[in-house]
C-alpha cells in the first residue's frame, strides 16, 4: 500500500469545459456503466504496452515487480474496487494532462450535439472520443489514483476528486512503477463489487487484451495472439470478439481475413470488414486519416492505427498486422518510408482487393452488404491507385435503368448485354432513383430498350467520367448533346417540315435570349416537349452542382435546349407562331417551358416566376371563349 509523505496536497481546478464534460457524461449521456470497467482496463494495457516498448528502446526505466499484469481487487462488503497495473505510470504534468483536460479536442461540442438530439452516448464512442477514464464517476462519486512513472528519478503521486470541478495531487511513497485505481462503488452499482459480474464484463469486452487480467488469483481473460494461429485454427466466435475487443465496435465483422506470408517479407495479418461504415464517415465527413489496421513488431504494439499499412481508400479496414522485418524502436518517419512498409502495403493491398473479388463471386449478398457501406471510398481509389485501377474497375457496381432499386448491374455485364449497334456505354447522374427514371433524357434510350447506369453516389461523378472506356466502349452521360441520336422517326409519324421547324427554334431562341446557349430539334425525346443537355464541352448537370458546392463563385455553363416537334405543345406552339407570332402567350409558355426543365434538374433558381406565370397561363387557358 503507498504511504502519504509530509509534502503538500496541490488542488486543481478543472477547466470549464471539463467540468461540462463530466456532467454530460454522467448525468445526461452515458447509460452503459459496465464500460467503466473496459475503459480502465483498457487504460492499464495501454499503460503496460507502453512500459513493454520502452523497455525495449529505452535503458533507463525502472523494471517492474512482478509480471506485466492487470490486477482487480473487490470487497463485496465495503463495495471497494482497486485495478493496479504494473504499466509506464505518470508523472505530476502526465496526470494533469491525462486526467485534467479534455483528451481529444471536439470532444464537448460532439456530446452536447448528442445531448440536443436527445441521443444517448453509445457505448462504444466514449473510449473512441479519450474519454474513458471519467465514465468511472457514474458508478462513485470520489476516485484515487495512485501512480509512479517508470522513469529513473520519479516520485510517487497520488491524485483525486469527486469529478465536481477540482482535483488534487500530491506526493506520496510508492515502490513499484505503474498506476492504482481504487474507489468506493455508489450502492446501486454494488453489483460490480460482485465477482461473478466483474468476471462476465471482462470476458465481454476485454478477453483479448495482450496481458493477463487477474480477479485475486483466477486469471479471467485469454491471452492470445490470434493474428499468429493458421487459419483452420481460427474459431469464429474468438475471431469475432477479437474484432470488437480491437474496433469497439459492438456488430459481429462482416467478414474477415487471415493473412501469413513469407518471403521478401515476412507478415502475419488478420483483417477484419465491418457491417457499416465507421461514424467518423458521418461526424467527420468521410475523413479517414487516422484509420488503419494496427501495427505490430514481434507481437509489439508499435502503432495503434497506422495509416501507411493500407491506401487511404482501404482505411476502414480493421485488424492486427504483424511483421518482424522491422525494428522495434522503428519511428513514424521511418515507418512511412521503409521499402518493408511499402511491400507489405502493397501484398496487403493486392489480397483485399482479391478478397472483395471472391466476396462478389461467392457471397455476393454479403459483398452486396460491403459495397453499400464502403463502394463511396473505395471509388476513391479509382484516382489514387493506378496500379490497381483495373481490379477496381471490376469491383463497381452501378444501379441502371433495368436493375430493381438496390440491385447492382457491372460494366461487365452492361456490356455483356448491349445491342450489336450500342458502341457506347451511358449513364446518368443526379441525386436519386426517382429524380433520375424521371428525367425527359431517358426517353430515348428506354424508348429503344438501351440500358442506362443510374449515378445517384456524389462520388460517381468524379471518378466514373475518368474511366473514359472500358472493353473498348466509350463511357458517356447522356446529357451530352454530342451523342449520335438516330434521325429515324417513329413509324408512323411523318418529319417535321422545314419551313415549320426554322420559325419555331428561331422563337424559342428570341424568347430565352441569352439564358440559353441554342436551341435545337430533339431526337432523344419521345413524351416530354423540352429537356436541357450540356454543350459538347460542357460538364453534365450534376458534376456543375457538386463544382457549385466547392466552389461558391464557380459560373452556370450555358446549356442548350432541345425541342421534340412532334409533341402536342410544341405544335400548338408552331400553329400559334404562324397565326400570329407577336402572340404574348408564346413567349409565357416558351419560358415556362425552359424552366420546367430547369425544375425537373433542380436547378431553378426562382419558383416565384414560375408559379406566377403558371397561374396567368392557367387564367388565359380557362377563359370564357
Amino acid at each position: 500500500m503507498s504511504k502519504k509523505t509530509n509534502a503538500p496536497v496541490q488542488e486543481f481546478e478543472y477547466k470549464a469545459e471539463m467540468k461540462q464534460l463530466l456532467d454530460l457524461i454522467v448525468h445526461s449521456l452515458y447509460t452503459h456503466p459496465e464500460i467503466f470497467l473496459r475503459e480502465l482496463v483498457s487504460n492499464a494495457a495501454d499503460a503496460l504496452s507502453k512500459a513493454r516498448f520502452s523497455s525495449l528502446t529505452d535503458g533507463g526505466l525502472m523494471a517492474a515487480a512482478g509480471e506485466d499484469a492487470i490486477h482487480i481487487t473487490l470487497d463485496k462488503e465495503k463495495l471497494l474496487f482497486v485495478i493496479e497495473d504494473s504499466g509506464i505510470g505518470m508523472s505530476e504534468d502526465e496526470l494533469i494532462a491525462n486526467l485534467g483536460t479534455v483528451a481529444k479536442s471536439g470532444t464537448l461540442g460532439f456530446m452536447q450535439s448528442l445531448q440536443e438530439q436527445k441521443q444517448e452516448l453509445d457505448g462504444n464512442l466514449i473510449g473512441q472520443f479519450g474519454v474513458g477514464f471519467y465514465s468511472v464517476f457514474m458508478v462513485t462519486e470520489n476516485v484515487t489514483v495512485e501512480t509512479r512513472s517508470a522513469q529513473e528519478g520519479s516520485e510517487g503521486l497520488r491524485w483525486q476528486s469527486s469529478g465536481q470541478g477540482t482535483y488534487t495531487i500530491e506526493k506520496i511513497e510508492k515502490n513499484e512503477r505503474g498506476t492504482r485505481i481504487s474507489f468506493t462503488l455508489k450502492e446501486e452499482y454494488k453489483e460490480f463489487a460482485e465477482e461473478y459480474r466483474v468476471e462476465q464484463v471482462i470476458k465481454k469486452y476485454s478477453n483479448f487484451v495482450d496481458f493477463p487480467i487477474y480477479l485475486g488469483e483466477k486469471q479471467l481473460n485469454s491471452v492470445t495472439a490470434l493474428w499468429q494461429r493458421p487459419k483452420s485454427e481460427l474459431q469464429e466466435g474468438d475471431v469475432h470478439e477479437f474484432y470488437k475487443f480491437i474496433s469497439n465496435d459492438f456488430e459481429d465483422p462482416l467478414d474477415y481475413l487471415s493473412v501469413s506470408v513469407e518471403g521478401a517479407v515476412s507478415f502475419k495479418a488478420l483483417l477484419f470488414l465491418p457491417q457499416n461504415a465507421p461514424m467518423e464517415l458521418l461526424y467527420r465527413q468521410g475523413e479517414l486519416e487516422n484509420k488503419g489496421p494496427q501495427l505490430y513488431v514481434k507481437k509489439v504494439m508499435i502503432q495503434n492505427e497506422c495509416r501507411d499499412l493500407l491506401p487511404e481508400y482501404l482505411r476502414f479496414i480493421a485488424g492486427v498486422v504483424d511483421t518482424e522485418d522491422l525494428s522495434l524502436n522503428v519511428s513514424r518517419e521511418v515507418v512511412q518510408s521503409s521499402p518493408v512498409m511499402a511491400k507489405i502495403r502493397q501484398i496487403l493491398t493486392t489480397k483485399i482487393l482479391g478478397w472483395f473479388e471472391e466476396l462478389a463471386v461467392e457471397q455476393p449478398e454479403k459483398f452486396k452488404t460491403f459495397y453499400k457501406a464502403f463502394g463511396p471510398i473505395v471509388k476513391i481509389g479509382l484516382n489514387t491507385d493506378f496500379t490497381n485501377r483495373d481490379k477496381l474497375i471490376e469491383l463497381l457496381r452501378f444501379e441502371s435503368t433495368k436493375t430493381g432499386e438496390g440491385e447492382f448491374v457491372t460494366l461487365k455485364e452492361y456490356v455483356a448485354r448491349m445491342g450489336g449497334e450500342q458502341k457506347e456505354i451511358y449513364y446518368h447522374s443526379g441525386a436519386g432513383r426517382a429524380q433520375l427514371l424521371a428525367n425527359p433524357n431517358l426517353e430515348y434510350f428506354q424508348n429503344r430498350g438501351i440500358e442506362v447506369l443510374l449515378l445517384s453516389d456524389p462520388v460517381d461523378v468524379f471518378v466514373i467520367p475518368s474511366i473514359h472506356e472500358y472493353d473498348s466502349k466509350p463511357l458517356k452521360s447522356i446529357e451530352k448533346a454530342d451523342i449520335d441520336f438516330s434521325k429515324e422517326t417513329t413509324e408512323g409519324e411523318e418529319p417535321v417540315a422545314e419551313n415549320l421547324l426554322v420559325p419555331l427554334l428561331a422563337k424559342f431562341r428570341e424568347a430565352l435570349g441569352e439564358d440559353i446557349a441554342d436551341v435545337v430539334e430533339s431526337h432523344r425525346l419521345v413524351s416530354s416537349p423540352v429537356t436541357i443537355v450540356g454543350g459538347k464541352d460542357a460538364m453534365d448537370s450534376q458534376m456543375e452542382r457538386m463544382m457549385k458546392m466547392m466552389q461558391q463563385e464557380m459560373p452556370a455553363a450555358k446549356k442548350v435546349l432541345e425541342v421534340n416537334p412532334r409533341h402536342p405543345i410544341i405544335r400548338n406552339l408552331s400553329g400559334m407562331i404562324i397565326a400570329n407570332a407577336d402572340n404574348p402567350l408564346i413567349n409565357s409558355a416558351i419560358r415556362q417551358l425552359y424552366e420546367g426543365a430547369l425544375l425537373l434538374e433542380g436547378d431553378l433558381s426562382s419558383t416565384t416566376g414560375f408559379v406566377q406565370r403558371m397561374n396567368e397561363l392557367i387564367e388565359a387557358a380557362t377563359l370564357s371563349r
